[in-house]
């Protein structure tokens, strides 16, 4: 069975993660901080914060997040980190042993890391042969000075098996290391699947695994039950530190305007537009307990029955047919604490007609690093939205979908406010602080590559009219918001 989480972490850690914040981290102005012992770890002058010496990890490497077709020797990011692919491919054909949708398929060559991980004792490798090919042998080899040399560890494996069997290798350091399968005999092929690293302490390494919807461009779906929202204590203040909405409201919503209307999730706030059948935009706080993995992507995506009276509801297959995602504002992945947590992320009012390319590849880039700087000691207060109107799809280009009811933006934006953990947050926002604003076109052939993006806070108040961070001293803002920052 597939492991379900790539990164899988004690139930000691699992608490820890769930306390209040820690002691004070003061902002230099420059994304530093200048550090104290918390519960759990410490923080140093970059305000990173290193996790407890004695917390167990088991990272997995399933191959399930990386793409690579052709057997010319080549690197591939992986849901771990870049990986040198020599003769192979990830392949998902039906002669490759594979646990999920996909394994790597090794011909002559080798399968290494481009990357270390610290603190490892035991490595776990699932292998077989690739369908009917021969009988074959492969050697598990290591390095402890950055790829530079090799040593093997341990006889050779012979592969005889067709289906994955798992062989396991220590490290015997606690320094770090990265690992090369290498084939000792030509062209009979062999599949190495889920790669899992064990050991206790910091591993070094931070997984990213994108929050890619399943797709939605085909009349396919009946509607799901509308429902509410229900929340729990994992859910962010409705004030003061953490809240969802601490650095203002950006166009003055109210329960009163049916086009700017202020909707509580409890795990983020929004400003729905009922015309548009869309969020003006949506708000939350983002930290370490947000992304604890206790619950997985539910994919349960559903019409909101907390709408005012004779609002139209969007529904979970309004979508369909149309060429466009059903884009989350506030992410899945950003919301896995809890059932209700993740649950609340579906909600339709919650949504964008997004261009898949923007969605899976450029959006899930930016999301993915926004979520890998609270495992290094920051939390980030997000504010995301969309305006004008016109995008393009897989289908073409549209204004409206679901019979008008659903407006298609031209633009869609973030606004990022990156802060060491710690207390008084608004206070501790100043001139220096990092702050970063995408804005991309709503298109199908965006690249990936968000940083093309960048822009300035205040340009993206000129686009939408509103008052972004207005929270924070004008002059704060004026700082902050007039230079693009990565």
């Amino acid at each position: 069975m597939k492991i379900k989480y790539l990164v899988i972490w004690s139930a000691l850690a699992i608490t820890l993660a769930s306390c209040s914040k820690k002691d004070p981290v003061t902002d230099n102005n420059n994304g530093g901080a200048t550090g104290t012992t918390g519960t759990t770890g410490s923080t140093g002058s970059t305000g990173t914060v290193t996790p407890p010496t004695n917390v167990p990890f088991s990272i997995v490497e399933n191959f399930e997040y990386g793409s690579k077709t052709a057997y010319a020797d080549a690197n591939v990011t992986l849901a771990t980190g870049s990986w040198d692919l020599n003769d192979a491919v990830i392949g998902n054909l039906a002669g490759d042993a594979k646990d999920g949708i996909w394994a790597v398929r090794l011909r002559t060559g080798s399968l290494s890391m481009n990357f270390d991980i610290a603190n490892v004792s035991t490595i776990y490798v699932s292998h077989a042969k690739y369908g009917t090919d021969a009988n074959t042998t492969w050697q598990f080899m290591l390095s402890t000075d950055g790829g530079t040399t090799y040593t093997k560890v341990g006889n050779d494996i012979n592969e005889n098996s067709t289906t994955l069997v798992v062989d396991s290798f220590k490290t015997n350091t606690t320094g770090k290391v990265r690992l090369k399968i290498v084939k000792t005999s030509a062209t009979v092929r062999i599949n190495i699947d889920d790669i899992t690293f064990k050991g206790v302490g910091d591993p070094g390494i931070t997984v990213n695994v994108p929050d890619t919807p399943p797709a939605d461009t085909t009349n396919t779906t009946s509607a799901t039950t509308p429902r509410g929202a229900p929340f729990g204590s994992d859910a962010p203040p409705a004030s003061g530190d953490n809240s969802n909405m601490l650095f203002g409201n950006p166009s003055g919503a109210a329960m009163v305007s049916n086009d700017n209307l202020l909707i509580d999730q409890h795990y983020y706030v929004e400003s729905y537009n009922a015309t548009k059948g869309e969020p003006n935009w949506v708000s939350w706080h983002l930290d370490a307990t947000n992304t604890t993995n206790a619950q997985g992507r539910l994919d349960d995506f559903a019409g909101f029955t907390g709408l005012p009276n004779g609002v139209y509801q969007v529904q979970s297959n309004s979508y369909s047919g149309s060429g466009f995602d059903r884009g989350h504002n506030c992410p899945s992945a950003d919301r896995t604490s809890s059932f209700n947590a993740n649950a609340a992320t579906f909600l339709m009012t919650n949504m964008i007609p997004q261009a898949p390319q923007n969605n899976q590849q450029t959006w899930a880039n930016l999301e993915n690093y926004l979520r890998s700087l609270t495992t290094q000691g920051y939390e980030i207060y997000i504010i995301m939205g969309s305006y004008g109107t016109g995008g393009t799809g897989t289908a073409g280009t549209f204004s409206t979908i679901n019979n008008g009811h659903v407006n298609v933006p031209s633009n869609v934006w973030k606004v990022a406010v990156v802060i060491p953990v710690g207390n008084g947050d608004l206070s501790r926002v100043a001139s220096g602080t990092r702050v970063i604003a995408v804005n991309t076109p709503n298109i199908n052939s965006i690249q990936s590559d968000w940083t093309k993006y960048v822009v300035t806070v205040r340009s993206i108040e000129q686009a939408t009219g509103y008052n972004l961070l207005s929270a924070l001293p004008q002059s704060v803002q004026d700082a902050i918001e007039t230079i693009p920052g990565v």
